[in-house]
């Protein structure tokens, strides 16, 4: 893989099949510029054409924030160009909705507005216990609405409906509870680290097309979710790593997948 080109806002760094991209501006509580959300959205495409790649972490830098949303200071802080209809953030919500990538956040700190959005648009997410997440845009007039579109099926209605007009942040157990996040953690690495081995191990094959199944019938009615998904189960068996799969069940050994 070509890694996207280098941003002093955004690292992206190969670790082995993980790709870490971490938000680099600790001095703005990690907000985001339309330079980091360009890359992030950049990085997540490139890694589909490399299947090398098994999964990408998306962080902060630093303790205290893991993204605190747009940056306030700049100009134009939610909308670049009037002219142009499709916002920057919009855009890496719908290459985030595309990736057969697993991406998993990992939250060490405040989680905030547009990092929300961040967090939700992930397949999964470990946090650190003192992190703490809101959606305060209220407070400074506007409302957090691009972010609903990953939000309003993580948490449940009503207290999505409060966040979203009350403003006030939740602690780490919150979003525990609420099913924002899967893992909240004092040693934020060591359980990313362990989640991330639980899913390495398994078939490549499997996770990308299971996580284009996953997504493809979010929205679908039941009759045409599964009818779909009645023709995805025999495109799996299909793959090399069903096929290696099963031989090594019968032949009672650690599988040696091939990712195809």
């Amino acid at each position: 893989m070509t890694e996207p080109a280098g941003l002093p806002e955004l690292g992206v760094d190969r670790r082995g099949p993980v790709l870490w991209l971490t938000i680099q501006r600790e001095e703005r509580r990690n907000a985001m510029s339309h330079g980091v959300v360009a890359g992030v959205a950049s990085a997540i495409d490139m890694a589909q054409a490399d299947r090398t790649v098994r999964a990408i972490v998306i962080t902060g830098a630093g303790t205290k924030a893991f993204c605190s949303g747009a940056d306030l200071q700049a100009a134009k802080a939610f909308v670049s160009d009037y002219s142009q209809p499709y916002a920057h953030l919009a855009q890496l919500l719908r290459r985030a909705k595309a990736s057969n990538v697993p991406l998993i956040a990992r939250v060490n700190g405040a989680c905030m507005a547009g990092g929300m959005g961040l967090l939700a648009m992930c397949d999964m997410a470990v946090a650190s216990t003192h992190a703490v997440f809101g959606l305060p845009e209220v407070k400074v007039g506007v409302f957090p609405a691009q972010v609903l579109s990953v939000l309003q099926h993580l948490i449940p209605r009503r207290r999505l409906a409060e966040m979203c007009i009350t403003g006030e942040p939740i602690t780490s157990a919150q979003a525990l509870d609420y099913g924002l996040v899967n893992y909240v953690d004092d040693d934020v690495d060591a359980k990313l680290e362990w989640l991330l081995q639980r899913m390495l191990d398994k078939s490549p094959a499997a996770i990308r097309r299971g996580l284009y199944t996953m997504k493809k019938i979010e929205t679908m009615a039941f009759e045409e979710s599964v009818a779909f998904t009645e023709s995805q189960i025999a495109l799996f068996t299909l793959t090399d790593d069903a096929r290696e799969g099963q031989a090594a069940f019968q032949q009672k050994r650690k599988p040696e997948w091939k990712g195809e």
